[in-house]
């Protein structure tokens, strides 16, 4: 039979399924011939999608046909609903799809009877693509038990949650901006979910920026693949500094990828549990949500399925085939919830340090930083320094456990409420996830080498870490004169003896006096001064995007006048870090500056005789918590954090 005949038939079965009418007397079923060798594309394609129209056709005659004993009047299914097609369900690689060519026993040819409605072709060829695969009992997921549920809400939003904080977390979907400029961007439209964007947002332009030419591997997310992809380089999309060129496609990947590798995180790289709603994925996800609301763990209970993967690949088809529902109202709460059931509610509550609060924090709905921890390095632990922090007594505070992909900086380091970890602040790729006192934002870099260290600044690195990992104040920058021997000896630093008894006087040793002391202390014994002078300034670019919509005027309209619209907002952000001096030297400049008449105290960080106009931010704090003494500038609105 031709190509043309066959596709007739098949398109005639489909349109019989596809109104639910029982098949008619079978034909012998025909065998299928093999793949021609040296098949065109093209025509290899037009062979794949009658392959799928045949098991479509062959699923749903199964579905409405009669049992052998009994049979049972002939009724006629309700109208299709058509898909959209980044709703189809797609079953993982590992577990292969009957196609009814295979079965000797499928029908090949049904004839419809003369009071069907015949379905235009260009409505089949629609249809085609929400026609559903069946991938066994699996795919309809696995219900909450009760007292998992009750848990899991307590866990998550405590006993008391306000209406208010649930219509945040109910009403936050994960998808990306329609500006062109903000392309890359998940907007945010709720200020409670703020965390998990922001933090899932960090994780997808990893894959934007730096893995823009793998985005088709379903396994990118593995780190063994990683390990080979992490060099200093600039891929072809970050040289172009060109949003607006990204594809839906590339950005939908690159998101998917990004929930892989949080969930697989979690799941100490062994599993990853995807949280979806009972009923919905087979849907038009939006008309789907209507009516559900989630204000109870009962309600938790009633919608809420999961499916634990053990494969990367299958993780990945899953979560691409069913985006949609994480771009709906409920996405960002799916898939907090998913990220806590891979690493497993007992061993949340391990990680923190007062499990009896919930993650959510009372009275704003703000995802507490254990829930940012979790997705950053895999564990919801509730502090940012390196490590454990021994309070003696068998009682210790959790820290960041080891490096990450994505970092962390905070404003509150600035403010000296706390102290950031050389984990989060030197991350693998240059992003960060940024926190105010009530908002996460993200600062990223186009090339990696803004990372890089001279020899002076590797040097210091390793002072500040083997002096943090004697500093048992919690981030105080204080540490006893028994640990200050320890760092002299861990780094090969050798003080005058005179000068480590002043250090050594009042029996506790602080960073600043330290640090001052190393920057008279010469280079070859272990100081940073450097006789040579060599200590060259560094100049990169930066960005900051902040998910929250914001209205701005949109210029395109016509002569009525510009209409406000709602956008994200990024800014490209020009830093200039000053090499390093002496004391003596800083103090010189300063008297310069000022005999010079300067009206701007930070330009007094810059090095002479560059002069760069200096702006300042709440954002600077952050940065110079990464590069301290870092000069900013940047064109239009002023950055915000909040």
């Amino acid at each position: 039979m031709g190509d043309r005949d066959e596709e007739e038939e098949l398109q005639m079965a489909l349109r019989m399924s596809l109104h639910g009418s029982p098949p008619a007397q079978p034909e012998p079923k025909r065998s299928k011939p093999p793949s021609p060798a040296g098949e065109s594309p093209e025509a290899e394609a037009r062979r794949k999608q009658r392959e799928l129209m045949a098991a479509a056709a062959e699923k749903r005659l199964r579905a409405v046909a009669p049992p052998a004993a009994v049979a049972p009047p002939v009724t006629v299914a309700p109208p299709v609903t058509v898909a959209p097609p980044a709703a189809v369900v797609v079953p993982p690689p590992s577990q292969p799809t009957a196609v009814v060519a295979e079965q000797p026993s499928a029908p090949e040819d049904v004839k419809v009877e003369s009071e069907s409605t015949v379905v235009p072709m260009e409505d089949v060829k629609e249809a085609e693509v929400e026609l559903e695969v069946d991938v066994g009992e699996e795919e309809k997921g696995e219900e909450l038990h009760p007292e998992l549920a009750e848990k899991l809400w307590l866990m998550v939003f405590g006993s008391g949650v306000s209406k208010a904080v649930l219509a945040q977390w109910s009403n936050q979907g994960i998808r990306f901006s329609s500006d062109p400029e903000t392309a890359m961007g998940l907007v945010q439209h709720e200020g409670g979910p703020c965390g998990v964007l922001a933090t899932v947002q960090a994780y997808v332009l990893k894959y934007l920026l730096f893995f823009s030419d793998n985005l088709g591997n379903p396994e990118v997310s593995d780190p063994s693949f990683a390990l080979g992809q992490r060099r200093f380089y600039q891929s072809s999309f970050a040289a172009r500094d060109d949003f607006s060129s990204l594809t839906e496609d590339g950005k939908t990947r690159a998101l998917v990828h990004a929930m892989v590798e949080i969930l697989f995180l979690c799941g100490t790289g062994k599993r990853a549990v995807v949280a979806f709603i009972g009923g919905v994925i087979r849907e038009k996800v939006d008309a789907a949500l209507e009516g559900i609301s989630v204000e109870s763990a009962i309600d938790f209970q009633k919608v809420l399925r999961i499916i634990t993967f053990t494969s990367r690949k299958d993780a990945f088809n899953m979560l691409l085939a069913n985006i949609p529902l994480f771009r709906s109202r409920l996405g960002a709460m799916l898939f907090l919830i998913s990220s806590l059931l891979s690493r497993g509610l007992d061993c949340i509550q391990a990680d923190r340090d007062d499990p009896s609060q919930p993650l959510v924090t009372a009275p704003f709905g703000h995802a507490s930083q254990e829930i940012v921890n979790l997705l950053l390095c895999g564990e919801a632990v509730p502090n940012v320094f390196d490590g454990k922090m021994d309070l003696g007594g068998g009682m210790s505070l959790k820290g960041i456990p080891s490096d990450v992909e994505v970092g962390f900086l905070t404003l509150l380091e600035s403010l000296n409420l706390c102290k950031v970890g050389q984990y989060l602040k030197c991350p693998k790729w240059p992003i960060w996830v940024v926190g105010s006192e009530s908002h996460y934002t993200v600062l990223f870099a186009l090339n990696p080498n803004v990372q890089e260290e001279n020899e002076l600044e590797e040097r210091e690195s390793k002072i500040r870490r083997a002096f943090d990992a004697q500093d048992q104040s919690g981030g105080g920058g204080f540490i006893a004169v028994e640990g200050f021997q320890q760092v002299l000896r861990d780094t090969d630093i050798t003080f005058p003896s005179d000068k480590l008894d002043d250090l050594c006087n009042a029996g506790v040793i602080v960073w600043s006096e330290f640090w001052q002391a190393l920057l008279q202390l010469d280079k070859r014994a272990g100081g940073m001064k450097d006789p040579t002078g060599l200590m060259g300034k560094k100049q990169f670019t930066i960005y900051h995007f902040n998910g929250i919509a914001k209205s701005v005027l949109n210029g395109s309209g016509n002569t009525g006048g510009s209409t406000p619209i709602q956008r994200p907002r990024i800014c490209k952000l020009n830093v200039s870090v000053p090499p390093r001096w002496t004391q003596d030297e800083y103090l010189a400049d300063v008297v310069s500056s000022s005999a010079s008449g300067s009206k701007n105290d930070s330009v007094l960080s810059l090095a002479p005789p560059v002069q760069t106009a200096c702006q300042h931010a709440p954002l600077v704090d952050c940065i110079r918590t990464r590069w301290p003494r870092a000069a900013c500038s940047w064109s239009g609105d002023v950055p915000s954090i909040v």
